[in-house]
């Protein structure tokens, strides 16, 4: 989960929504994403969605059956769907998203009964730093909101 939140730093600098995602497989990193919405000018630039498309590139198969996802935050419904259509093994995270989150706390597409892939879920890994960065860059863009 460190390396993830290497990733959310990177975000954060680059002042998108800090989340951060790395995909390890066979135990090692073969992918790392950030958010890049802004930047790209792209709504599906999650940190998971760059994260998943750079892991099947780099294995060269649509199928993620033996990898593991950290993910600093708990994945939206699009890159929940997105995780279980790549058949990814194992998704652990850091802090929860009452608001979005698709893993557990708005709903669970992730562990579906009615679709065909569930994956093992681990939350709450490193949640104080993962929470904290997201709660120090949403400060950050309320100060300059007001002209503080």
């Amino acid at each position: 989960m460190s390396e993830a939140l290497k990733e959310a730093q990177k975000a954060f600098d680059e002042d998108e929504v800090p989340v951060g995602a790395v995909v390890v497989h066979e135990g090692r990193i073969i992918a790392r994403g950030h958010n890049q919405i802004e930047r790209l000018k792209d709504p599906t630039a999650h940190a998971e969605m760059l994260a998943l498309t750079s892991a099947t590139n780099f294995l060269g198969s649509k199928w993620l059956n033996n990898a593991s996802i950290y993910v600093t935050i708990e994945p939206c419904s699009m890159c929940a769907g997105a995780l279980v259509l790549a058949r990814i093994k194992s998704l652990y995270y850091g802090a929860k998203d009452p608001k979005t989150g698709a893993c557990g706390s708005v709903t669970s597409i992730v562990n579906h009964k009615k679709l065909n892939h569930r994956i093992k879920v681990k939350s709450g890994i490193l949640e104080k730093e993962c929470g904290l960065i997201l709660k120090e860059f949403f400060r950050k863009k309320r100060k300059l909101k007001l002209g503080c």
